[in-house]
């Protein structure tokens, strides 16, 4: 976890993800997401069944959380994310592969308010 330069207003995510041990297993969830008719509500499903984080009980949903709060490989694959997109593929971290569903980003405005891409 990095820490936010508390100078600059930090961009924010909400975020869902999948969480697993293996490439293997990360394929097989990626292959099943983009073959799925509604992947949103299969990404929820999949999570419940097969991610090794808390957040797969909440159907992977992390919340939001502000820049320089997770690691920086998984950071930079939410921020170069289309939103409300099935994840093209998935990435690796100390924790394991991650699927990755961006619901929104909020990026701070030079002008104090806050907009929603």
């Amino acid at each position: 976890m990095r820490r936010h330069d508390r100078r600059r207003k930090p961009r924010k995510a909400h975020v869902r993800h999948i969480l697993v041990a293996s490439k293997p297993d990360a394929k097989t969830i990626l292959d099943e997401l983009q073959t799925s008719k509604k992947p949103l509500r299969t990404f929820k499903k999949l999570a419940k069944k097969h991610s090794n984080c808390p957040s797969g009980r909440k159907g992977g949903d992390l919340g939001e959380f502000v820049e320089g709060q997770m690691v920086q490989d998984f950071e930079e694959a939410v921020w170069s994310s289309a939103l409300e997109t099935l994840p093209e593929g998935y990435i690796k971290t100390q924790f394991g592969y991650h699927l990755i569903w961006v619901h929104s980003i909020t990026h701070p405005e030079e002008n104090g308010g806050r907009t929603k891409i």
